[in-house]
């Protein structure tokens, strides 16, 4: 099964792949993390991204859809993706579209984590992370327990992203809503869209997934 996590910064997106890993089987495609494997692995595709990110440019979509097609091709012990961060646009939901048929493979859901705006600045600005395994933590929903580990790894190193304010997120929300956004009416045309409420309980989040999927 391969599907799509859609939603705004901070809707849970990242925990909610982490337990379809677990879970599932399955492998979680995040933009970000594959940009930064390829950087320092040292295959052509990977120096290409390393000249791209020192020069400071964005990074093409071709390149993007090119560290995809290699992970498509390459993993044989998986139960399916999930895309996370990407596609952001119309072009590459129609870039993601080809290379999966070129694959022999089909996208058979798209999740979108709705949310509430105002309640989820509320929920990012208490945001923490534990620095070693990526565990989220909230000051209201979900402290750091009081003996200051993380209750996934022990880890006693927790941060909070610089961008976790009221005015970074509104912005992050505005280029979401300004590029992401028309996703939601694309993949609903093609009967793939279902939608979940982010702003639920995590269990109860992973749970209305789940019913989704299991469709």
């Amino acid at each position: 099964m391969n599907i799509i996590l859609l939603g705004p910064p901070g809707a849970g997106k990242g925990t909610q792949a982490r337990h379809l890993v677990e879970g599932r089987n399955m492998v979680q495609l995040s933009t970000g993390d594959m940009l930064r494997e390829a950087k320092d692995s040292g295959t052509e595709m990977g120096n290409m991204v390393a000249g791209v990110m020192a020069r400071g440019e964005l990074v093409t979509d071709e390149i993007v859809i090119g560290l995809i097609r290699e992970k498509l091709e390459s993993d044989t012990t998986h139960d399916g993706f999930i895309f996370d961060g990407f596609p952001r646009t119309l072009e590459q939901a129609d870039a993601l579209t080809k290379l999966m048929a070129s694959q022999g493979k089909t996208l058979d859901a798209v999740v979108e984590m709705r949310v509430d705006d105002e309640a989820l600045v509320e929920r990012i600005t208490a945001r923490s992370t534990c620095a070693n395994c990526g565990e989220v933590y909230n000051d209201i929903t979900k402290p750091i327990p009081a003996n200051g580990k993380c209750t996934s790894c022990g880890s006693t190193e927790f941060k909070r992203r610089a961008d976790d304010n009221e005015e970074s997120l509104k912005t992050r929300l505005m280029a979401y809503y300004k590029q992401t956004s028309p996703l939601i009416g694309y993949y609903y045309c093609k009967e793939l869209l279902s939608v979940v409420d982010g702003l639920g309980a995590i269990d109860t989040v992973k749970q209305s997934i789940a019913g989704v999927l299991d469709k």
